[in-house]
């Protein structure tokens, strides 16, 4: 029975397996010519790419749940290592990419990479760039659905084909629809149509061209609630905004007064000032310290304050505790009217600082994660370069001993006066010189004799 029962469990992993893995198709050239046909949700991967092989089971999820909702977008994958001149053409630059792609259009995916957001940006992408709202029925649902969406009330107008043109650029981050006068809730009052609506935080705000500006722009920023629980990925996009990042720094499993107590006044100001702040600032809170301390270079206490300017990587932090709302006002206003003192920035010395920062980070969570791993990646490198240094300097010593032992053997005690064995040599030749005259005077004599 333990046998058939674990039989079974393993032919249903790997039919669940096999059948997630058929409902995401694997792309090759002929992609080129057919993709318009349909809507395509695309994964552009590497089979190298860590964070390629960490998204493939959530992809195959993504393209469970599309094929089970009846949804149009076929989801497919294709390896850009091997199809690369595909992958240039669509502007793939790293991996994992994440694309819907739309007829002639390409929309790039740039949020969190979980099931639920990735089939929310298909969804929505593959769906009407301005979808219609017929009746206060259907606008309520909406509203419950989406905590922000845009709204276009009128007939025919340039601000509408305005609007359309900024829905066919930002569709990727919000909803756009369009109704008339007569949808809109009693409490909506507009002093003229056509008009633009954001509708967010349990009310709404009017779109004013003189005071707001370029439409796109104000659609850009006011995309995001008046109050977010940022991260990595939110204050990313939030750079896209122009708009100062003010986060409370807590620890969510913290529930004591100066934690909740800090979050309470954030929300405080983001709601009850929002006419105040809302065009240079974003408001919302940071779980823990760790990638704000990456983003700083530095170590920032919990809980606490900090504004950042994502566009210069400038910040500041409060020079007194931040207590009480009126306490973050002040900075706020110090902040504006340019008081506070600014920190970090994207000078040449805080681009040499991020170097060497990142560096020792590297290092450090390299040890930390696999200490044999991180000794062997750094101490081999630094144990060739010792070896090479400790060759060069012994190469040095070894010439000069040489050296010296050559000349102590060609001349071991040398001296203006010469060695024994010269000096021995000398005698030898000045005897051998004396020997040659007596027998040269006695040859003479003998010479003399004859004659």
């Amino acid at each position: 029975m333990a046998a058939a029962g674990l039989c079974s469990f393993l032919a249903t992993a790997f039919f669940l397996l096999a059948s997630s893995s058929a409902l995401v198709e694997e792309l090759d050239e002929t992609f080129k010519e057919t993709r318009q046909e349909d809507v395509w949700l695309v994964d552009f991967y590497a089979p190298w790419c860590g964070h390629c092989k960490k998204l493939e089971p959530v992809w195959n999820e993504v393209g469970i749940e599309m094929r089970s909702s009846g949804s149009p977008v076929r989801v497919g994958k294709m390896d850009a290592t091997v199809h690369s001149s595909i992958a240039s053409e669509f502007g793939v630059r790293g991996f994992p990419t994440i694309k819907l792609l739309k007829s002639d259009m390409a929309y790039n995916y740039r949020g969190p990479r979980t099931k639920e957001d990735i089939i929310e940006f298909a969804n929505r992408v593959a769906g009407p760039l301005i979808r219609p709202l017929p009746s206060q029925q259907m606008f309520d649902h909406v509203q419950k659905r989406h905590s922000v969406l845009f709204l276009y009330v009128g007939v025919e107008s340039t601000l509408k084909e305005k609007f359309i043109e900024v829905a066919s650029e930002l569709i990727v981050y919000t909803y756009f629809f369009s109704a008339s006068e007569e949808v809109l809730p009693e409490y909506v009052t507009l002093n003229e149509v056509p008009a633009v609506l954001v509708f967010k935080d349990s009310t709404y705000f009017v779109y004013d061209e003189y005071e707001d500006g370029d439409l796109s722009s104000w659609v850009n920023k006011e995309r995001f609630e008046g109050y977010l629980h940022v991260d990595g990925f939110t204050l990313y996009e939030l750079g896209d905004t122009g708009k100062l990042v003010a986060v409370a720094v807590i620890d969510e499993k913290n529930n004591s007064v100066e934690h909740t107590g800090l979050k309470s006044i954030v929300q405080e100001v983001a709601r009850d000032y929002r006419d105040h702040f809302h065009r240079d600032f974003q408001f919302g809170h940071m779980d823990g310290n760790d990638y704000i301390n990456s983003l700083l270079m530095d170590e920032v206490q919990v809980p606490t304050i900090v504004v950042l300017n994502t566009s210069n990587q400038q910040y500041f932090l409060p020079n007194k505790k931040v207590e009480n709302t009126e306490d973050l006002i002040q900075f706020i206003n110090s902040i504006l009217d340019g008081t506070a003192e600014a920190q970090g920035g994207d000078g040449i010395l805080q681009r040499i600082k991020r170097v060497a920062y990142d560096a020792r980070s590297t290092v450090v969570s390299v040890f930390k994660s696999s200490p044999l791993l991180g000794c062997f990646l750094f101490g081999l490198p630094l144990g060739v370069i010792s070896i090479m240094c400790y060759g060069i300097c012994t190469a040095d010593s070894d010439d000069g001993s040489e050296e010296m032992t050559r000349k102590d053997v060609i001349d071991p005690n040398a001296s203006d006066e010469g060695s024994d064995e010269e000096q021995d040599e000398d005698k030898t030749r000045e005897n051998s010189s004396e020997v040659t005259d007596e027998d040269q005077e006695e040859k003479d004599i003998m010479e003399k004799k004859k004659d």
